[in-house]
């Protein structure tokens, strides 16, 4: 799923058209992104919550070379998945 399909649920659910629906998706992502790099905890009741982690320094391998390289400290977004999206998920029927 992509903007423009979030977009269209958007669009088919109430009374706006697809520019504004748009600009509504992403007027929200636009927020998400802005707390998350202040370092905000993102909480979507029902659905779950983000939240920015540090990520120490460390050593990987480099398999083509056969080295070991020093991997920098950072940071990266970890999400958990809220109760209610646990449960359509554990309900849901895996195709493959």
């Amino acid at each position: 799923m992509i903007k423009n399909d979030i977009a269209l649920a958007i669009e088919k659910k109430s009374e706006f058209n697809r520019a504004k629906s748009l600009l509504i998706v992403e007027s929200v992502l636009d927020s998400l992104k802005t707390a998350l790099v202040g370092n905000e905890k993102v909480e979507i009741r029902g659905f779950g919550s983000f939240r920015v982690v540090a990520k120490k320094t460390g050593f990987g391998r480099d398999i083509r070379r056969q080295k070991q390289i020093k991997i920098e400290k950072g940071k990266r977004i970890k999400f958990r998945p809220g109760q209610e999206l646990k449960n359509l998920l554990s309900k849901a029927k895996i195709s493959g």
